[in-house]
């Protein structure tokens, strides 16, 4: 399972609804992983965290997941769901396509609280909380 920056945001802030999804998914046995896209959209973030302890937590964090990149297919797949969206009028960040299209290629569902933007794509699984 791919845990998407919404998740990983909403654990590193001790949101509840997060938490405990997290206690689930520790007692479960698929892998867990994130994305090099969402390490990239962390990592802006902890630019601006002050707090060491803060930052020395998500850096934790983070390392203790797996990691899919975004590699060649990834990027095709990617491409063609931003495109096929933008046809429709329905544009989403090019970050979440690009998430997207790793979990497409690696067949892995995407855990996150921002449905309402992955809906869109078509043969992608998703999990919310």
């Amino acid at each position: 399972m791919i845990l998407d920056t919404s998740f990983l945001i909403d654990l590193i802030k001790n949101k509840e609804n997060a938490f405990q999804k997290a206690k689930i998914l520790d007692n479960s046995s698929p892998p867990l992983r994130t994305t090099s896209i969402s390490i990239f959209e962390l990592r802006q973030g902890i630019e601006d965290i002050n707090e060491s302890k803060k930052k020395e937590k998500i850096e934790q964090l983070l390392n203790a997941l797996g990691l899919l990149n975004f590699d060649l297919e990834s990027a095709k797949i990617a491409g063609t769901i931003f495109a096929e969206l933008e046809r429709k009028g329905e544009i989403i960040e090019a970050e979440d396509c690009m998430i997207a299209g790793i979990a497409i290629h690696h067949n892995e569902p995407i855990l996150t609280r921002n449905s309402k933007h992955f809906q869109r794509i078509k043969g992608l699984k998703l999990e919310t909380y």
